[in-house]
């Protein structure tokens, strides 16, 4: 039977090592003019204008990851009060009063661990846990997301699972999910963490870039 959930982000699920998981998120910046829509569990990085913005679709780059977008809040200049929303919509489709910031709230634990769906078919099990340790990206669906839900429609690329060190997610570990255990099909869910991280004490690489391109 086809898996229940086929794509939705990186959900913050855990910390390397069975740390203490406060689900705790950090407050930063997004640009009121940016008409980038940027989705619930979609990578963000930061900018050098001190501001994040989404990923970009790229399997390399210049710029560390700095987590996932978890929620947004901006003060609504026609409604006169603040919004809160799990995405921000970009700038285009909302009234935003330019006197107050726009507030991002970001899993940017450089230790988080998240959960992600495959795009693709992994096989078997056998053949998804030898994948586990590997590296991987998230493919052309890494800037996309639903207008409805709000939510990410990244999920992680089957093709691109291999040792190459650029690569900016780490697979370490498969999620036993009984709704999802078709391996045959998209959505197996798998548990990775970001490689290169830009709140980590050492960088092994970079990973993230705001270029459009293929992969993440």
């Amino acid at each position: 039977m086809a898996n229940q959930e086929t794509a939705y982000g990186l959900r913050p699920v855990g910390l390397v090592g069975g740390a203490t998981n406060s689900t705790g998120v950090t407050e930063y910046e997004i640009a009121s003019d940016n008409t980038n829509a940027i989705y619930q569990y979609a990578i963000v990085v930061p900018l050098a204008a001190g501001v994040i913005d989404q990923a970009g679709a790229t399997s390399g780059g210049t710029t560390q990851a700095l987590g996932v977008l978890t929620g947004v809040m901006y003060h609504d200049s026609v409604k006169k009060k603040p919004v809160f929303l799990n995405h921000w919509p970009g700038s285009n489709n909302v009234s935003v009063d330019t006197n107050h910031p726009v507030k991002a709230l970001v899993a940017d634990n450089p230790n988080q661990l998240f959960q992600v769906a495959s795009d693709a078919s992994l096989t078997d099990r056998a053949t998804a846990l030898a994948g586990v340790f590997a590296n991987a990206s998230l493919g052309t669906s890494a800037r996309t997301g639903s207008d409805d839900t709000g939510r990410s429609n990244s999920a992680l690329s089957v093709s691109s699972i291999a040792t190459t060190a650029t690569l900016p997610l780490r697979v370490v570990g498969i999620v036993d999910d009984e709704a999802n255990n078709d391996f045959t099909a998209a959505g197996i869910p798998l548990l990775v963490r970001l490689n290169a991280h830009f709140n980590a004490s050492t960088r092994r690489f970079d990973s993230q870039t705001t270029a459009d391109s293929t992969g993440i």
